[in-house]
């Protein structure tokens, strides 16, 4: 959950629950991962695990971040019951006065796993939601049966996609009837068309270069360097091309100096741009200034990042993988290649910078048709449902 240290962690979530709150009481809690080395990592990486304070209110909302042991680089099978165990007792208070009726978990591991054990603590029903690569890269290891454990105790698994229903919750072992596919929203007070000319001017770009944009975390599986290479290729068609990359390191790691080496050993250091990390309000700027937005990346739970830029106006080309397909849902809204075929993505690119390809209007219009209200509906139903379940298990 975002905080003034972190303002761009888990804004998808934020945006979800937000929404949600104002429908039916919510109170947060988001465990920060803590360790006595902490400190030795940030003389590399002076990001890493900002911490934030330990209390907040987002307007009517309840903010409580507990601290909790996680030892980086190592022990990772204990994570979810350290999570827990750090937890409890700001669970157990919450359960007293707050009186919670349904405990709400995203992501299974450890975030599932320690809700799981906090749930059976204070006797209250389970949600989980699936959403993404963050928990599919733990299929396999140590963590998987520690997974199957959180999702077994849940009385609702919600995915954001078809695809992790089927590649986590139903591998996991979840039946049918027990999933719910709630896609992600987008924001259309943050993410709208905005004037070209001004969102070039005010990143200064030229008017009449062509602009690609991708947007996400510096990690190998947003696939940046795999983007790199095809622009000193594009150059031969578009001398002036544009390649915006925003986005910084995450947890999963930076791979910003590996980037920057790749530009300038690929000639491009005149046509890639590096622009950092952005707020949600200031995005609208950059993806108004770009005529294509393009992801290369090896696997996605749902994209967010399609759905802000088609709501700018931009067409997408992304891998075949994941939930891509379901965001990107039809050709008028952009081209899907597989996974990894290079030449291919290369031509998607060509062929979307070509004049007139796209009608904007109709990408305008998918999105506007993608907002909150659907998702956080199907949410406000099951939290009730599951809440009056208990009730009238409580007066049997």
């Amino acid at each position: 959950f975002p905080s003034a240290s972190a303002p761009t962690a888990g804004t998808f979530i934020r945006e979800r629950m937000m929404r949600v709150a104002e429908q039916v009481p919510v109170v947060i809690v988001a465990p920060q991962a803590w360790s006595p080395f902490d400190w030795l990592i940030r003389l590399i990486r002076k990001s890493f695990r900002p911490q934030a304070a330990v209390f907040e209110r987002v307007g009517d909302v309840e903010v409580h971040r507990p601290r909790v042991l996680s030892i980086p680089g190592v022990m990772k099978h204990w994570d979810g019951a350290l999570m827990a165990r750090g937890s409890r007792s700001t669970v157990r208070r919450l359960a007293q006065s707050f009186r919670p009726t349904v405990i709400d978990a995203h992501f299974v591991y450890p975030d599932g796993y320690a809700a799981s054990l906090l749930a059976l603590d204070v006797d209250l029903p389970l949600t989980i939601t699936l959403r993404g690569t963050k928990d599919l890269r733990l299929l396999g290891t140590d963590r998987e049966p520690l997974m199957k454990a959180a999702l077994d105790t849940a009385s609702r698994v919600f995915s954001v996609s078809d695809s992790l229903t089927t590649d986590l919750g139903a591998r996991l072992g979840q039946p049918a009837e027990k999933m719910l596919v709630v896609r992600n929203g987008v924001d259309l007070g943050k993410f709208h068309l905005v004037d070209r000319h001004l969102a070039r001017r005010r990143l200064n770009l030229p008017d009449d270069a062509p602009v690609l944009i991708s947007v996400g975390g510096l990690v190998e599986g947003k696939g940046f360097h795999r983007v790199i290479p095809l622009i000193r290729r594009l150059k031969d068609d578009f001398p002036e091309i544009r390649y915006l990359i925003v986005g910084g390191g995450s947890t999963q790691g930076d791979m910003r100096p590996e980037l920057e080496a790749l530009v300038r050993s690929e000639g491009v250091q005149e046509n890639v741009v590096f622009c950092g990390r952005q707020m949600p309000d200031d995005l609208k700027w950059f993806y108004g200034a770009a005529d294509v937005f393009a992801l290369a990346t090896r696997s996605e739970g749902w994209a967010n990042v399609f759905l802000e830029a088609m709501a700018c106006g931009l067409p997408v080309v992304t891998t075949l993988v994941g939930g891509n397909a379901q965001v990107v849902a039809k050709p008028s809204l952009g081209t899907l290649v597989p996974f990894w075929d290079s030449k291919a993505f290369e031509a998607a690119l060509r062929d979307s910078l070509a004049p007139g390809r796209w009608d904007r209007a109709a990408i305008l219009g998918h999105a506007s048709s993608s907002g909150w209200e659907e998702p956080v509906s199907m949410l406000v139903d099951a939290f009730t449902r599951l809440s009056g379940s208990r009730a009238e298990v409580g007066q049997s």
